[in-house]
């Protein structure tokens, strides 16, 4: 008897891991740059940590990149290639988004996760990855196919153009502000605009204004236009600022912290300028 129960045990549990290993395949799916030649996809498959034979796998084309880069960046930063590969896994719902990223330099995890909430992405695992460093930008485009699969849900068109337009604009910004700086920026500026519900042109540039001002950070008066533009469209999205808020809490952290050594830099720079004041202030009294 105590044999015949140890080789139902054992049956039992062959019989359910190859379903465990299923249903966890089920939740994943892969993107991968449609110019990426064999050994370079395998290379992002041992990345991902997935065997080829068992998760779905899509392929993205250099068109599919430019549907929705074209205008928004310069042709060096797309590429006559597809490189940039995603790995999408679905999370239980309330974990929010989980940005990696692997030899990409232009685009950081913070500016790819704001992007995601803007598109309508939630509660998933993502790593953006190349064979070799590039810029990033198209990785967006395949990380969005991916999840429409693997979740079932087609998201909306604008939201996706919405996505990759801040996208780009957070990067440009970074050039010049820093790249943290421009995402916390963003973040900050489509939570007010979220949660005020703003729509009004007038308005939104206010919010802008006000938001650069308090993080300390210096708007060229094109820039500002750039921005307003940007909310506009994702003004008519009508997004939740729970959502934005409780979708990107896991790299909410570090967005905090740049906030925090903005505002001590400003206080540094304050006492630097009243240190300098004072000085030549004695130089003054000096010269009688």
């Amino acid at each position: 008897m105590k044999r015949i129960l140890s080789l139902g045990m054992a049956l039992m549990l062959l019989l359910l891991f190859p379903l465990t290993a299923l249903a966890d395949a089920e939740d994943i799916v892969v993107s991968l740059g449609g110019d990426l030649n064999e050994s370079q996809q395998n290379e992002m498959l041992k990345l991902f940590g997935v065997d080829r034979d068992e998760v779905r796998i899509l392929t993205v084309t250099i068109d599919e990149e430019r549907q929705y880069l074209g205008g928004l960046v310069s042709d060096d930063k797309i590429g006559k290639r597809t490189i940039s590969s995603a790995y999408v896994e679905l999370l239980d719902k309330g974990e929010g988004i989980d940005v990696q990223t692997h030899n990409i330099t232009w685009v950081t995890r913070e500016m790819y996760a704001n992007a995601l909430v803007t598109a309508g992405v939630e509660n998933a695992k993502v790593i953006a990855a190349a064979p070799f460093k590039v810029s990033g930008t198209g990785a967006l485009t395949g990380i969005m196919k991916a999840f429409e699969v693997v979740s079932g849900k087609e998201l909306d068109e604008e939201a996706k153009e919405a996505a990759n337009e801040e996208l780009v604009t957070t990067g440009e910004l970074g050039e010049v502000i820093g790249k943290e700086e421009a995402a916390a920026l963003i973040k900050e500026i489509k939570e007010k605009i979220a949660e005020l519900k703003v729509k009004d042109e007038g308005d939104i540039r206010k919010i802008v204004i006000e938001i650069s001002a308090n993080l300390n950070i210096n708007l060229t008066d094109a820039q500002i236009d750039q921005i307003v533009n940007l909310m506009k469209k994702i003004s008519n999205l009508d997004l939740n600022v729970e959502k934005i808020a409780g979708q990107i809490e896991k790299i909410a952290g570090s967005l905090d912290d740049v906030k925090k050594v903005v505002s001590e830099n400003k206080g540094i720079i304050k006492k630097i300028l009243e240190a300098i004041e004072k000085f030549f202030a004695w130089i003054r009294s000096l010269l009688g």
